[in-house]
Parts: C-alpha cells; sequence; structure tokens
C-alpha cells in the first residue's frame, strides 16, 4: 500500500500550523470542488478533492498528525479507512458552505477539528427592523418638531433576562457542545457531518424549567413609547431612521432599527416643490393698476408684498428664503406668489363711467392693426 505524503498534497511544510493547514484546504476546496469543475475534467477534481479531504482530515486533528508522523499514511489503512468512523465529511463542505448550512468556510473547519469546542454557540442574529408611519403638517415639516410615538414590539423578558429561563442544564444530546455528528452515505464513502444540534439550538443547554412571564421564550411584546425628533425641511415619504429601536436581537445580537415614515398631506394653500413653496393671492384691479403693499401669509405667519404699477394677472413674485429650510444645510428655499386679478362683481356708477372712459382709450387698438394690417 502506497504511503501517502499529505503535507505535499495540501502543499504546506511539515512544521505547517493548523492555521496554515487550513487555509491551504480552503484554498485547494475552493478551486477543485466537483460542482466547479469543467466536464471533462470532472473525475480529476473528483479524485483530487478526495486526496484533500483524506489529507486534511488526518493533518486538522492534533493524534491523527502524530500518528501519521510516526507510522505514516499506512497506519491509517489507505487514509480514511481506519479513521472514517471519526473522520467528518468534507466530500460536501462546499456545498453546505454555500447552502449557509454552518456559517462561514472557517467556522466549519473550526468546528470539525476542534476550534470551536464547547464555546461554539448559535450565531448572534441582528432584531428585525421596524418602520412606523408618521403624519405630520407642512408647519411641522418647515419648523421641525418632536412627536411621541408608540411601538409594540420584542423586548427581552427582564425575569429572566432573555434566557427562556432561571435554571439550565448540560445538553445531553449534544453533550453541551452545541452540535451533533450525523452519518451520511456519499460516493466517496461513509462519513460523519457534524450539524448544529436541534434540541438546544447550538446553545450546549436545556432549560430546567420555562420562565412564566415569556413561556420559554426569552421575548416579550411590549408598548413602548418614544421621542422622535422630525428636523425641519423633511419631506414627504422620507424615512428617518433611529438606531436600536427595532425588534432585539438572539443570542446577545443587536437590536434592529427603527425606520420613521414621513407623511405630509396636502396642504389648504401652499404647494410644495422640493423647498420652494408656491401660493396664489387674489388682487384686485385697482391695486393691479395703481400697486400697493399686501400682507401675504407664509409658513411661519405673515409678510408684506409690494405689488407694482401696472401688474398683470398671473404674475409671480418671488420672496427669497421664505420657503422651507435645507435638511442639513444652511439656508431656506423660496416663495412664490402669483397675483390673480379678481374682477367685482357689482360697482357703482362712478367707477362704471370711469371703467368707461378707460375703455374709451382702447389700449389693444395698435396691437390689432399689426395682426390684421
Amino acid at each position: 500500500m502506497t504511503n501517502k505524503d499529505y503535507y505535499q498534497i495540501l502543499g504546506v511544510e511539515k512544521s505547517a500550523t493548523k492555521e496554515e493547514i487550513k487555509k491551504a484546504f480552503k484554498k485547494l476546496a475552493l478551486k477543485y470542488h466537483p460542482d466547479r469543475a469543467p466536464e471533462e475534467k470532472k473525475k480529476e477534481y473528483e479524485e483530487k478533492f478526495k486526496e484533500f479531504n483524506e489529507a486534511v482530515s488526518v493533518l486538522g486533528d492534533e493524534k491523527k498528525r502524530q500518528q501519521y508522523d510516526q507510522f505514516g499514511s499506512e497506519s491509517f489503512q489507505g487514509g480514511m479507512g481506519g479513521a472514517g468512523h471519526q473522520g467528518f465529511d468534507f466530500s460536501d463542505v462546499m456545498s453546505q458552505f454555500r447552502s449557509g448550512a454552518f456559517g462561514n468556510f472557517d467556522d466549519v473547519f473550526d468546528q470539525l477539528f476542534g476550534g470551536g469546542g464547547n464555546r461554539r454557540r448559535s450565531r448572534a442574529t441582528r432584531g428585525a427592523d421596524l418602520l412606523y408611519e408618521l403624519e405630520i403638517t407642512l408647519e411641522d415639516a418647515a419648523q421641525g418638531i418632536e412627536k411621541t410615538i408608540q411601538l409594540n414590539k420584542l423586548e427581552h423578558c427582564s425575569e429572566c433576562h432573555g434566557k427562556g429561563a432561571k435554571t439550565f442544564t448540560s445538553c445531553h444530546h449534544c453533550q453541551g457542545s452545541g452540535y451533533v455528528k450525523r452519518t451520511q452515505r456519499t460516493p466517496f464513502g461513509l462519513f460523519q457531518q457534524t450539524g448544529p444540534c436541534p434540541y438546544c439550538h447550538s446553545k450546549g443547554e436545556l432549560p430546567e424549567d420555562s420562565c412564566k412571564d415569556c413561556g420559554g421564550e426569552g421575548l416579550v411584546r411590549k408598548r413602548k413609547k418614544l421621542e422622535v425628533n422630525i428636523p425641519a425641511g423633511v419631506d414627504n415619504n422620507m424615512r428617518l431612521r433611529v438606531q436600536g429601536e427595532g425588534e432585539v436581537g438572539t443570542n446577545n445580537g443587536p437590536a434592529g432599527d427603527l425606520f420613521v415614515e414621513i407623511h405630509i398631506p396636502t396642504h389648504k394653500y401652499f404647494e410644495r416643490r422640493d423647498n420652494d413653496l408656491h401660493i396664489t393671492i387674489p388682487i384686485s384691479f385697482t391695486q393691479a393698476v395703481l400697486g400697493d403693499e399686501i400682507e401675504v401669509p407664509t409658513i411661519t405667519g405673515k409678510a408684506t408684498l409690494k405689488i407694482p404699477e401696472g401688474t398683470d394677472s398671473e404674475t409671480l413674485f418671488r420672496m427669497k428664503n421664505q420657503g422651507l429650510p435645507y435638511l442639513n444645510h444652511v439656508g431656506n428655499g423660496d416663495q412664490f406668489v402669483k397675483v390673480q386679478i379678481e374682477v367685482p362683481k357689482k360697482i357703482t356708477k362712478k367707477i362704471k363711467d370711469t371703467l368707461k372712459q378707460l375703455k374709451e382709450s382702447k389700449p389693444n387698438k395698435s396691437f390689432l392693426k399689426k395682426i390684421f394690417s
């Protein structure tokens, strides 16, 4: 029986550390996994992959490596034969890695070769994000406001501190490791795999009793009041992020975030265009002809606007910095005022006589002459 050089197969020195062996195997496994093989080289990749698996199953274990260094690969009856009942199935490590069943590749290696041991527990999971829809007025958006909102969300049970029970015992299914072995028949033979313990969910311990407050879940749904600061200048459908106010995480994972979605209904008078505001104001015929100073509303109060003599209807006036603040920037948008001349429904005889005199002047006479000439 041929004595195999496992160090040469993995491309490492005999003095290689466990970390170097792991790194070498990871590189080769990624390169030669049969799933990645071209059709014409599938058999070649399978043979190489079997060799890598065989080599790393020995060199990755301190006791087996010591035995190999002393007696060679023949002491393992062809590599995997004598150690097969103690070893692990590497034939589908990459498929397990892609599916996420074991976390990332380093976690797989550490778990299979003792790097994780009893210290390995369920991976901490970030809590879910929450969305809260909040309606505010355009005036609120202009000045900024602090709103009190109420959330109904999951939090850690205060009675058992999120553990689901007060007393625990070591899981007898996995002997407290958090992981169990299972045997699987593959094209390469009969191998064992290590996966999360389904009984303790990789925690390595089982509760002796369930918390009465949370029913053993470790989580309770509570109503919580939260003060949310709405900055000046927010726009419709904008989402504000409140960090850490989402659902709690599991296994000491961080909490999710709360997103507050702003809704601003249509204003009765103002139309918003980005940070500018538009409003239409009626003026009288005499104000348009003679000019005037009028008082117009703004989003924060009122201001004076000068109407020059001879102003036409639909004229647009710009009032600088009377719009909405720029979010996280200095300054404001503008307010645009469109004036519309109101025609009076009833007038006195004196005003009517005056208007008749104006009519006689026929200001559009020269204009019409140009069109019809």
